[in-house]
């Protein structure tokens, strides 16, 4: 039976605002991230490597269109965290989406939710971090991947040990670099467009039109792009994790949520808009240097090249630096509601120091399979979580509908920030979830990591139920 946390054991019930304690907890989450933090966090959240380096594959499947597919997508996006911010800001928690389930659905719905996040973050700081490796390697070619990798991640790791304070500058200063870079690219995209630029001739709509039309490839070219654009959203839930550990926990979801619109339009739609304007959506600069490089290569920016890569290279550490923190107090929060190891629980400085090593070291072992095997066990690890962002949407969404019900009875109050249009665009995101879930099927390679991570899903919702039902009878429920 599905019960809320005020049923069960003492250990999960203490999960509002993230301060929660453990049974070996010893202390409590600390409040040290300002404003200034959150504001930062949330608007380089959505600048990402995603964005940087992944929209080259979508940019070749889709052409022009991809600016659609981006529209599209963030629109999903868009709801989603709003959804999310609704369920936040009326209960902060440093368990996030995890605690939403928990409370809407039941034990296991939070169990799942929370350990696939937990496995998804923990993949990628592998995956960024060999990113950011291979950056330095063309920069240093006498260099071994792992030798940087290594750095990076006891970088990261002691970052995150310390103060969160210490979390919160090292993403507003990375925040502020991605945040600057993109918008000096939108300003001369946008004069080369109209023709401002000394050199430049305004395109007009040569090649949103003249290069084999706005759908070159078609339909399923579309959807191909479609699939690119919707991961490279993954990691806006951040954000309501980090605002539990903020002074003002209603105020800096609720301003992040509500300024989701303008960023997602202005730095991926806007972005995407800019480059298959500006340049031929097939121009062989767009795969060997990517989409930003190229542009501002045309656009005869001086070292446009090495500035993108230090762009590029802050970004793959903005994300190892937010993925090992999202990933360790996901795993702390869990903990803390008694849905993992006891003794992993514990508090110092304000900093769930033994979730962080158990995060950087579930990291550490990607990455080793990463050079080890990469054509197998770390090819099954990535498959394993390649969809596991559409669950968490998935569980966000049927939370927020039975929430908003418990809420709107029980604490109007509590709904600062509500979703537009309850519960009409609720269903059409969960509508919108399950288009690309089924557009995935179309494809072989989506299709394998939907099998994937779908069989993991099931073995953590098998598990979730074992011990949901364990607690019910022991409560004599």
């Amino acid at each position: 039976m599905n019960r809320t946390p005020s049923s069960a054991a003492p250990a999960r019930e203490q999960t509002d605002a993230g301060q929660g304690a453990g049974p070996d907890s010893g202390s409590t989450l600390s409040n040290g991230l300002k404003q200034r933090h959150l504001s930062m966090i949330a608007l380089g959240g959505v600048i990402g490597a995603g964005l940087f380096v992944g929209s080259r594959e979508g940019i070749a499947a889709a052409g022009p269109s991809i600016v659609l597919a981006y529209a599209v997508s963030g629109a999903l996006v868009m709801l989603i965290m709003r959804m999310l911010g609704e369920m936040a800001a009326a209960n902060p928690a440093s368990g996030s989406f995890s605690v939403h389930a928990e409370r809407s659905i039941g034990s296991w719905a939070g169990f799942t939710v929370g350990w696939m996040f937990t496995a998804l973050l923990c993949v990628a700081v592998a995956a960024e971090a060999m990113g950011a490796a291979d950056v330095m390697v063309q920069w240093f070619p006498g260099s071994e991947p792992w030798m940087w990798v290594l750095l990076f991640m006891v970088i990261f790791t002691g970052t995150n040990l310390a103060a969160v304070s210490n979390f919160g500058e090292f993403e507003f200063w990375f925040a502020a670099l991605k945040v600057a870079a993109i918008g000096i690219f939108l300003v001369l995209g946008v004069l080369a467009i109209f023709g401002l630029l000394p050199g430049t001739s305004a395109p007009g709509t040569t090649h949103l039109t003249g290069d084999g039309g706005f759908l070159p490839k078609g339909v399923d070219g579309l959807m191909v792009g479609l699939l690119a654009s919707v991961f490279a959203y993954g990691g806006l839930e951040t954000v309501t994790i980090a605002a539990a550990e903020s002074k003002d926990p209603v105020r800096g979801v609720a301003g992040a949520v509500r300024t989701a619109m303008w960023r997602i339009a202005l730095f991926y739609v806007g972005s995407m808009a800019i480059i298959v304007t500006v340049i031929p959506w097939s121009a062989p600069s767009i795969a060997k240097s990517g989409p930003y490089v190229a542009v501002l290569d045309y656009l005869k920016i001086p070292a446009a090249g090495q500035v993108m890569n230090v762009v590029i290279l802050v970004a793959l550490l903005s994300a190892v630096n937010a993925n090992l923190y999202g990933s360790s107090r996901m795993a702390y929060s869990l903990i803390s509601r008694g849905q993992g190891p006891a003794f992993l629980g514990k508090v110092s400085g304000g900093v769930p120091r033994r979730a962080v090593l158990l995060c950087a070291a579930f990291g550490f072992v990607a990455v080793l399979l990463s050079f080890l095997w990469p054509d197998t066990l770390f090819q099954w690890l990535l498959n394993m979580v390649g969809a596991a962002v559409l669950v968490v949407w998935g569980f966000i969404a049927t939370a927020q509908l039975r929430m908003r019900r418990t809420l709107e009875r029980e604490a109007p109050e509590k709904l600062v920030v509500k979703m537009w249009a309850f519960p009409v665009l609720t269903w059409v995101a969960l509508a919108g979830i399950v288009a690309v879930l089924l557009l995935m099927l179309r494809d072989e390679n989506q299709r394998i990591q939907l099998l994937f991570t779908g069989g993991f899903g099931v073995v953590l919702t098998v598990i979730g139920l074992i011990r949901q039902r364990a607690l019910d009878r022991g409560a004599g429920l």
